[in-house]
C-alpha cells in the first residue's frame, strides 16, 4: 500500500503482523534442553526468543544486521536550544560517510552494515513554537523515506539519528504524547547548561502548549522532525516485514513511541538497546513498557547504543545455537 496521507499510516498500523508462533515453539523446545539451569542466561534467553519469533525461523540468524542513521535539521535550533550550531548536522553526516564517527567503529566491530540517510538538511523544519514543524506532505515524505530505507533480507535493524536540536523535538513529542511538564521530559542534550537549559525547557513548554490535544501522528508532524518521522517509518516497515528492531536512545524511542501511542503493541518487535543519560528516556520507556538492554550512561545518539547491543544479540544467538543439549553432552539434567 502506498502511503500518501497520515490516514494511510493508520491503516498500515491496523494490519500489523504478529510474531511467528511456530518459531517461538521451536525455540521453547530447544532452550530448556541446553546445558544450563533454566533461566540462567537471563535476558540473553529472551533475546534469542525475540530474534527467532520475529524473524519467523528457528534457528534464527544474524547474517545481515543493518543500521540506519537518519539525519534532519530543526528550525527550533535557532532558539538556542543546543550547544552546537545547526551546520554540525551536515558536518557529522560527512564524518559518518568518511567512517570517522563512533557509529562507524561500532558497526565495524559487530559486523553491521551502516547506511546514512540525510533528509533535506538545507531546509530545516519550521520552528514548532510558531506552528507545525512539518506539513502533512513533508511528514509523509520523510516517513516513507524511512520505510523505503529498510532493505530486503535484513535480519536485524538498528535505528538511530543525527540532528542538532532533536532532543528538544524528542522532549516535545514525549510530552505531547504522554503529558506532564516540559521539565519532566527535557534534558541537556548536547550539553546545554545554565540559562540555555532553562531556555530549552521554556521552548519545549511553549511548543507543547501550542499543539496540545493532537493525535499521536499529529504530535509527530507538529513537534517532531524529518529524522523522527523517518525513524518511525523504518520501525513500521520493519514490523510489516517481521524484522526485529533495536531502538537507540531518547530521540529514537520518542519517534517509535508515536506508533505505540497510535496502535498499542506496535513496538512488540522492538527492544530498546540502552538507557540514555537523558532523564526523560527512562520515563518514556516506562510509558511504552520497555526495559533497556544496556545502561552505560551514553547520550551520543547516531544509533551508537543500538549498534553496541548487536553484540548482545550475537552472544544470545551463539549460546542458543551453539550450546550442547544435556543429551548431546552426556550431562544429567534437573528433570
Amino acid at each position: 500500500m502506498t502511503v500518501t496521507t497520515l490516514d494511510d499510516i493508520l491503516v498500515q498500523l491496523s494490519m500489523l503482523p504478529n510474531a511467528d508462533a511456530a518459531a517461538h515453539a521451536a525455540w521453547a523446545s530447544r532452550e530448556p534442553r541446553l546445558t544450563k539451569p533454566a533461566g540462567a542466561l537471563g535476558r540473553l534467553e529472551e533475546i534469542s526468543d525475540w530474534l527467532s519469533s520475529w524473524q519467523g525461523r528457528h534457528p534464527p540468524r544474524l547474517d545481515t544486521p543493518r543500521c540506519i542513521v537518519f539525519a534532519g535539521n530543526h528550525g527550533v535550533a535557532a532558539r538556542g536550544v543546543s550547544a552546537f550550531p545547526a551546520e554540525v548536522t551536515v558536518q557529522m553526516v560527512a564524518n559518518f560517510e568518511r567512517g570517522g564517527a563512533a557509529i562507524n567503529q561500532l558497526c565495524r566491530v559487530f559486523g553491521t552494515e551502516l547506511s546514512v540517510v540525510a533528509l533535506d538538511l538545507e531546509h530545516p523544519t519550521a520552528d514548532f513554537t510558531q506552528g507545525p514543524a512539518m506539513s502533512e506532505a513533508e511528514m509523509v515524505a520523510a516517513f516513507t523515506t524511512g520505510m523505503d530505507a529498510v532493505q530486503p533480507e535484513t535480519d536485524l535493524l538498528c535505528v538511530g539519528e543525527m540532528g542538532i536540536a532533536n532532543t528538544s523535538a524528542a522532549a516535545a513529542v514525549a510530552c505531547g504524547l504522554f503529558g506532564g511538564s516540559a521539565e519532566d521530559w527535557t534534558g541537556r542534550g548536547t550539553g546545554v547548561e545554565g540559562s540555555a537549559f532553562h531556555t530549552k525547557i521554556a521552548v519545549v513548554d511553549e511548543a507543547v502548549a501550542l499543539h496540545r490535544g493532537a493525535t499521536p501522528l499529529e504530535v509527530l508532524r507538529r513537534l517532531g522532525g524529518r529524522e523522527l518521522a523517518a525513524m518511525a517509518g523504518a520501525v513500521l516497515a520493519a514490523r510489516l516485514r517481521r524484522v526485529p528492531v533495536l531502538l537507540d536512545g531518547y530521540v529514537c524511542t520518542a519517534a517509535a513511541a508515536v506508533l505505540e501511542a497510535a496502535q498499542p503493541g506496535a513496538l512488540d518487535h522492538c527492544l530498546v538497546a540502552h538507557a540514555s543519560a537523558e532523564p526523560g528516556h527512562r520515563r518514556l520507556m516506562e510509558r511504552i513498557g520497555q526495559r533497556p538492554l544496556l545502561d552505560l550512561g551514553m547520550r551520543l545518539g547516531e544509533a551508537s547504543g543500538a549498534a553496541l547491543a548487536v553484540g548482545l544479540v550475537r552472544a544470545a544467538l551463539a549460546c542458543h545455537i551453539g550450546m550442547a543439549t544435556f543429551g548431546e553432552a552426556g550431562v544429567s539434567d534437573a528433570g
